[in-house]
């Protein structure tokens, strides 16, 4: 880039099904692991209702029966979480060997992002000490799982901007059973996906340093 920093695509994906675009983060992951040259990539969506469980994810926080929801186990870590339209979910394909290859380091920026955009709307995002997320007020509105092969990202963060939160009624949200999961519509009337987005695309780009550029 003619300032020097490094590009990061982004592409707004819409509503998409889990597997679909579980596929293609790992075809994303797969081709930079071959060393093709691609830069580094921010995937924004929502996904039909469905449970994803970390690999090594207790079940034992699933409160309901099998094939009475959509459940998937992947490779991320954390344990039980729920996707619904409403909820902003972003996959960043990065290759950390340009930032800094420290996992934790990486979860604190992707916190970081978060808690700069839900500042946007006048709320103050907190971290908890010991727990990987966002809150709002001790009530929880984002939840972060990643995995990383070769120092390339894959996963990422849930932020619950709308979405019908009863489905978080049939899991203990991330195994944290003594703490309250909400959505920023609860703070912030109206409040809709299309109108976080490019705020969490600005503020990602000032956490990495990367100057943004949309893809279709």
């Amino acid at each position: 880039m003619a300032d020097g920093k490094r590009g990061c695509r982004w592409m707004e994906a819409g509503l998409v099904p889990y597997g679909e675009a579980w596929a293609w983060q790992k075809q994303w992951v797969e081709e930079r692991k071959r060393g093709a040259e691609h830069s580094d990539l921010l995937c924004l969506l929502e996904h039909p209702a469905v449970y994803t469980l970390g690999q090594a994810s207790d079940m034992a926080f699933v409160k309901f029966a099998p094939g009475d929801g959509e459940l998937v186990r992947i490779e991320r870590g954390g344990e039980v979480t729920y996707h619904a339209p409403g909820q902003l979910v972003g996959y960043p394909i990065l290759n950390l060997v340009h930032y800094r290859q420290d996992l934790h380091w990486y979860l604190r920026q992707l916190e970081e992002v978060i808690i700069r955009t839900v500042g946007h709307f006048g709320l103050v995002g907190d971290r908890v000490e010991g727990l990987t997320g966002v809150w709002v007020q001790g009530v929880k509105v984002a939840a972060i799982g990643i995995k990383v092969s070769r120092w390339i990202t894959m996963h990422g963060f849930a932020l619950n901007v709308c979405p019908d939160m009863a489905g978080f009624g049939r899991i203990v949200p991330c195994g944290i059973a003594d703490r309250p999961v909400g959505c920023l519509v609860d703070w912030v009337p109206g409040l809709k996906v299309s109108d976080v987005v490019p705020i969490v695309v600005q503020e990602f780009g000032n956490v990495f340093g990367v100057e943004m550029k949309q893809i279709e």
